[in-house]
């Protein structure tokens, strides 16, 4: 994680950007999903505008329960409002059959029921986390933010993740050096059925790669195949013999037929490159 090359004159400068624009929104409810954006920006709002900021957050298929109970656990520490919406993806017309779009369709569902449930609870705006590195790689859901409205304060600053990052680490955030997360329909090749059964086998061994104490992971389906993803510098943890024996026998128990170590090692949007190409 190199953080040695940020400029702190410069983030700092983003950050006060930031509370001026969160300033001016007056009312606003952050979407929130215990990651490292969505906590810095759910911090720095809250201090900013105290009780007229809240917290919304989705609790769904796609959502592993881990994640729920940090963020469960932030707001009660920090004393924020947390609005709790339930949803399942599955229901959404067109998410199951998993087309290249699958994140628009998703987002433009789940951001109009955030957004009713805003103006219900008195919010003139809801804001969500992306941030500047987010536009490098194909990410359809901006377009459904683009659409409905929502703000994107951290874009707005200029802050990339590094910097939110750095930034986190200087407030005391526990998600500073957290790795990154995507929802758990990014692990499906694109074209193939997303089914609550698959959701939980890849749920349940992205849990064991993280109790194993690995640090930035995936585990992407293909049909009966696992495309396990982790740090170069992680190959020899995964492939130590009692742990590769324990993945092994672990995700086959969970339905996988195969288990498989993509020799390119992590890296976002990995689904995306076959769009790429």
């Amino acid at each position: 994680m190199q953080l040695n090359s940020i400029e702190p004159k410069t983030a700092h400068e983003k950050l006060d950007h930031l509370r001026g624009y969160l300033k001016n929104l007056g009312s606003v409810a952050i979407a929130f999903s215990s990651g490292v954006d969505s906590t810095f920006l759910l911090k720095v709002a809250h201090d900013t505008l105290d009780e007229r900021c809240t917290a919304i957050t989705v609790k769904s298929r796609v959502f592993p329960e881990r994640e729920s109970r940090e963020a469960d656990n932030f707001c009660l520490k920090e004393n924020i409002r947390h609005i709790i919406l339930e949803s399942d993806e599955l229901e959404i017309e067109g998410f199951r059959e998993n087309p290249a779009n699958r994140c628009y369709i998703c987002k433009k569902h789940l951001f109009t029921e955030m957004l009713a449930a805003t103006h219900d609870a008195g919010f003139k705006y809801l804001a969500e986390g992306s941030n500047m590195d987010d536009l490098g790689d194909y990410r359809p859901g901006l377009q459904a933010i683009a659409e409905l409205h929502i703000e994107s304060p951290l874009r707005q600053a200029g802050l990339t993740k590094a910097e939110i990052r750095y930034l986190s680490r200087e407030m005391d955030l526990p998600t500073w050096s957290k790795p990154s997360y995507a929802c758990l329909a990014s692990r499906f090749v694109y074209g193939e059925e997303i089914t609550a059964e698959k959701l939980m086998m890849v749920d349940k061994a992205e849990q064991l790669l993280h109790d194993m104490g690995l640090g930035q992971y995936r585990v992407r389906i293909h049909g009966n195949i696992a495309r396990i993803e982790v740090l170069p510098e992680e190959f020899s943890v995964i492939i130590e013999d009692k742990k590769r024996q324990r993945i092994c026998s672990e995700l086959r128990a969970y339905g996988f037929a195969y288990v498989t170590l993509d020799l390119m090692g992590y890296r976002t949007g990995s689904m995306n490159e076959v769009l790429r190409k």
